[in-house]
């Protein structure tokens, strides 16, 4: 009798566990989060000059549109060969009562190598990043003093260009003495228009 008032107090026990809800006798097992790198110099340096090509973009786009807009814009964004290359396009093309209309955007963009080699800045030995950016002009016209376009038919929207993102203040300012001092089209597939 005793053995049957014990089964049938665990069974009790068992169908009111049933009915109620059970509250969880395990404990949580601690997640630990993966402590995020810190970047480094040259992640640094490979953003930073990044997001000196959208200013450097934006800034040729405002020279080429407007003509009252100072060319000594341009070495805030380049220097060397690309500032000079850029500086005489521009005046030619302010000489001939030319200007642009729309802007254009970057499609795509991969740093392809960063160097932080310093040790010769007098000889061009100065922190550098390589980055191809497949840029879109399709909404990119040149016209006339007449409003005439002077673009030709056969002109490309897209296009890659590897271009030489340089820092010839480096011991001075590393992150914001960055400049466009070359670049080089590349025959590469056509990128997909930005959006």
């Amino acid at each position: 009798m005793a053995t049957a008032v014990v089964l049938l107090v665990v069974l009790a026990a068992c169908s009111e566990d049933k009915a109620a809800p059970s509250a969880s006798l395990s404990t949580p097992t601690p997640t630990t989060a993966a402590t995020p790198r810190p970047p480094t110099d040259s992640d640094v340096a490979a953003t930073t000059a990044t997001e000196l090509l959208v200013t450097y973009f934006a800034t040729v786009d405002q020279l080429n549109q407007d003509p009252s807009t100072p060319i000594r814009n341009l070495k805030k964004v380049a220097t060397s060969v690309q500032l000079t290359a850029l500086q005489r396009s521009i005046s030619n093309r302010r000489r001939d009562g030319e200007h642009q209309t729309g802007s254009t955007k970057i499609a795509d963009s991969e740093v392809q190598t960063v160097s932080l080699d310093n040790s010769d800045p007098k000889a061009g030995k100065v922190p550098t990043v390589f980055i191809d950016v497949c840029w879109d002009v399709s909404n990119v016209d040149v016209v006339d003093k007449d409003g005439k376009s002077v673009v030709a038919a056969t002109r490309p929207d897209t296009g890659w260009t590897r271009y030489t993102v340089a820092n010839y203040e480096w011991s001075k300012d590393p992150d914001g003495a960055w400049r466009v001092a070359g670049g080089e089209d590349l025959e590469k597939s056509p990128c997909t228009p930005a959006a």
